[in-house]
């Protein structure tokens, strides 16, 4: 009989990916059993190779007992969208300003291209997801998302109307945990619906988070286009405290679309949430270097 000894740097690979299962494996049973909410979005959504290892890291969290919950945003496939309508998108703190035509298409694009594209690759990687619109059945009842801004000589406040943008005001949970006790992995449409069945355009960032509170999640990841919070030296911050967290969101050096991200945060962690990160999105698989491993990446927020 024959046999095929392999050679020194062979080993040394096999051993490090050795290595790599059983530094794993402490975090896979803390987190085995718990729920946990995740942002996906920007460079990774759009990124084909990206997109392809988010979904297995999908399917490996169900496999290993986590149960994923996935709610998406769609910001460029719907100014792409708009675009190609000839339909001019403005943008105020962030939200787009979403006029009657304007939802319609935020609608269609959501809950028909993406949802259904996420949840198809889920499934093509051997995950098993569900589609779930946050505006049928009231999966996510919302009202409409006022902005006040105040005149500085006058002081006067007047609020500015978004048109149907939308804030999570309540969660049906009952469908989400009835989807994950069948075994599906949920992935939900950032949409809202009020009392009188007006459909909202809700941040994707804002409903995970609040989903995250909702559920009492134990974790809530969101995927992003930077590397975490960066000081004021542009460093990372690998970690702080809610109380450092609320104390530096006003910063300067805190700007655009990470001051959202890290209310974001602070709000689902008073709500019950153990822990909040934010994370690189662009780097493979992100979700699992964060979970399963000692440093993990990111910058995470905590009680």
């Amino acid at each position: 009989m024959k046999f095929n000894f392999l050679s020194e740097s062979d080993q040394a690979y096999f051993i490090h990916k050795a290595s790599t299962l059983v530094e794993a494996l402490p975090y896979i049973r803390q987190h085995t059993g718990k729920n946990i909410v995740i942002k996906y979005g920007g460079h990774a959504m759009g990124d084909v190779k990206l997109a392809q290892n988010f979904s297995k890291d999908i399917g490996l969290l169900k496999e290993v007992g986590i149960n994923p919950i996935v709610v998406h945003g769609g910001g460029p496939q719907i100014g792409k969208m708009l675009k190609n309508k000839n339909i001019k998108s403005n943008f105020v703190e962030g939200l787009r300003v979403t006029d009657k035509d304007t939802v319609k298409i935020v609608e269609d694009v959501l809950s028909n291209d993406i949802n259904k594209k996420i949840v198809n690759d889920i499934n093509l990687s051997g995950g098993k997801a569900e589609s779930f619109s946050g505006n049928i059945n009231k999966l996510i009842q919302a009202i409409k998302f006022e902005i006040p801004l105040k005149n500085s000589d006058s002081n006067i406040e007047k609020i500015l109307d978004l048109g149907f943008v939308g804030k999570p005001i309540k969660i049906n949970n009952q469908l989400i945990e009835e989807s994950i006790k069948k075994g599906n992995i949920p992935v939900i449409a950032p949409l809202g619906i009020d009392e009188k069945g007006n459909t909202y355009n809700i941040n994707a960032d804002t409903a995970a988070g609040f989903i995250a509170g909702s559920l009492k999640a134990s974790k809530l990841l969101l995927l992003t286009d930077v590397a975490g919070i960066l000081d004021n030296n542009k460093k990372l911050i690998s970690s702080l405290t809610i109380e450092k967290a609320k104390k530096i969101i006003d910063k300067n050096y805190i700007s655009g679309g990470m001051k959202p991200k890290i209310a974001t945060c602070i709000d689902a962690l008073a709500e019950g949430v153990q822990q909040a990160t934010i994370l690189d999105g662009r780097i493979s698989h992100s979700i699992i270097l964060e979970l399963f491993t000692e440093h993990g990446i990111g910058t995470q927020i905590y009680t």
